[in-house]
């Protein structure tokens, strides 16, 4: 791990802090609509809109962006234990499109946006297009003219394609890109692989159902994408047993240069009446919106900024930027995290806690050469977020190599807290972890299901007061020098119980009930940032922009994704 847990704590408890005030613990999954029950087609009903959108620095900045259409709204919302969901008009980004491999996608778009900006359209990269209907021809596909263009209708233009391969992919508008995609004209397509992968080791896929099985445990719902049927409990990413995951979370990156979007704001507002005069395409009714220079202010993860994007998803504050930033897992649990770039800038991502393997680039696994068994894809400290890609990583989070107990095991546990008769267990399995897979096998009420036991019974202090001389591996600071945040606790442990399960230092002089989080929330919250400094602003004002906390929680806070 290039970052130990409590060094985390120490230099982002103010930041934690300062999020826990303005916003409610919240949680993210991928929420996207669904085009129907049928496994062998979809169809969406999209419009192009404008609105405006809500900013942490208290601005509405106009802007475009796909929408559900009012009067045709989605089959259904996924995942399914999401409940308040809705698709306005228009949002940023425009709505998660769902589908499973070898579907047969239709998707209707209808261009409301004002008269003045002219056609719009939509790109599909990754996949061909089977059929386009409707609109007026453009330089890169059919597009969509604005409403009232003919008697004809030719506002809406129809495109089709297969949904040939699994994976994440990006789509956004064909038409005079530097303006629309800057305005919000981008979404992201998830697809699904029809059928889980056969053969895979006994080992891996009692270890994936295990961690399902103690999440049910613990009172969690599943929020996995991957339908349910052959690959349950087990989800994969990808028809390829390496591709299983307990987790996952959808990143959209964007820049916005509000300058762009005043500008905009105000051209279409001085062609209305003459638009209305001299009908669509007439004299002054369009729009000559420079995109140079080019200074964004708003740096966005799924339409928000830090603190925004920890709201829960489809919260009533952000009407159209429904979608959340702000992942959390346990220990032990694979996270796929699904990734794309958008706007004009490559956006460094920097992941604290782990490197991110990168699984796949634009829906195709990187598998290596002459072993198609094995993934290839490189380990990354930081993931380049470039505009027009996507990207699949697997994000892992364990505890190895923190040389401490981070569940506070010590033997002077016997006899209280969850130890009530004997020292807790901590069997390692064939990978020295303490999980299904161990003899005898972990149950799953275990607190400490999947910790790793080398470091098992090595508390940071084994003694009040105490340091490495009193048994423990680290010598923590005077606790009166921590600036605590939300999900600080006073210990450097996992759990709301950590205090009871160790003596320890910080124990005595921090008890976890003088931090007191609504939720009762205990976990280690790693930053995730752009490593580019400017991003981490919002309007220059730090912190914000693309800045959001995986928050690692122990095994007994059930994490509920349905907000």
């Amino acid at each position: 791990m290039k970052n130990t847990i409590l060094k985390t704590q120490l230099f982002l408890a103010p930041i934690v802090a300062m999020a826990f005030l303005l916003t409610a613990t919240a949680y993210a999954a991928v929420p996207g609509i669904t085009g129907g029950t049928s496994t062998s087609a979809a169809t969406f009903d999209l419009v192009a809109h404008d609105a405006f959108l809500n900013q942490p620095d208290g601005q509405a900045v106009y802007s475009w962006g796909y929408g559900c259409d009012q009067s045709k709204l989605p089959a259904g919302y996924a995942p399914a234990a999401i409940s308040h969901t809705f698709c306005t008009n228009m949002q940023v980004p425009g709505p998660t499109l769902i589908l499973t491999q070898g579907q047969t996608v239709t998707v209707n778009l209808t261009n409301l946006l004002p008269a003045s900006a002219g056609n719009t359209s939509i790109l599909f990269p990754g996949f061909t297009l089977t059929s386009v209907s409707g609109g007026v021809t453009g330089l890169l596909t059919q597009e969509a003219a604005p409403a009232g263009c003919s008697p004809s209708g030719c506002n809406k233009v129809t495109y089709v394609f297969t949904a040939s391969s699994p994976g994440t992919r990006a789509y956004y508008s064909g038409t005079q890109g530097d303006l629309q995609v800057e305005m919000g004209l981008f979404g992201a397509i998830v697809v699904l692989p029809a059928s889980a992968p056969t053969g895979c080791p006994a080992a891996q896929t009692s270890l994936s159902a295990g961690n399902v099985l103690v999440e049910q445990n613990w009172g969690e719902s599943d929020f996995r994408l991957t339908p349910a049927g052959a690959s349950a409990p087990v989800g994969y990413a990808y028809n390829h047993c390496q591709t299983a995951y307990d987790r996952e979370y959808l990143f959209q990156f964007s820049e916005m240069d509000s300058g762009i979007h005043r500008k905009a704001l105000a051209q279409v507002t001085a062609a209305a009446s003459l638009c209305s005069t001299n009908g669509v395409g007439g004299a002054g009714c369009s729009l000559s919106v420079p995109t140079e220079p080019y200074v964004p202010a708003y740096f966005l993860v799924n339409g928000r900024s830090m603190p925004d994007l920890m709201d829960g998803n489809y919260a009533v504050e952000y009407p159209h930027q429904p979608y959340n930033g702000n992942p959390h897992m346990h220990p032990g649990e694979t996270t796929l995290i699904r990734v794309i770039g958008t706007g004009r800038w490559q956006h460094p991502f920097h992941e604290h806690a782990n490197h991110v393997r990168i699984l796949a680039r634009d829906g195709n696994l990187i598998l290596s050469k002459g072993d198609a068994t094995t993934l290839a894809g490189p380990l990354m400290f930081t993931t380049s977020t470039t505009p027009g890609l996507a990207f699949d990583g697997l994000f892992y989070y364990t505890g190895k190599g923190l040389n401490w107990d981070m569940y506070g095991h010590n033997f002077a546990d016997v006899g209280k807290g969850n130890a009530a008769t004997a020292a807790p267990a901590c069997h390692p399995d064939a990978n020295g972890y303490y999980t299904v897979n161990s003899s005898p096998a972990a149950p799953v009420s275990a607190i400490n299901y999947y910790e790793w036991c080398q470091d098992h019974f090595k508390p940071v202090q084994a003694t009040p007061l105490g340091d490495v001389g009193g048994g423990g591996p680290v010598t923590l600071p005077d606790p009166n020098i921590f600036t605590n945040g939300a999900w600080y606790n006073g210990s450097p442990y996992l759990g709301p119980d950590a205090n009871v399960r160790a003596v320890g230092y910080n124990s005595v002089q921090l008890p976890s009930d003088l931090q007191v989080n609504t939720s009762n929330e205990r976990g280690f919250a790693f930053m995730w940032h752009s490593h580019n400094e400017r991003e981490i602003t919002t309007n220059n004002v730090f912190p914000g922009g693309m800045l959001m906390m995986m928050l690692v929680d122990s095994r007994e806070f059930a994490i509920d994704e349905s907000n």
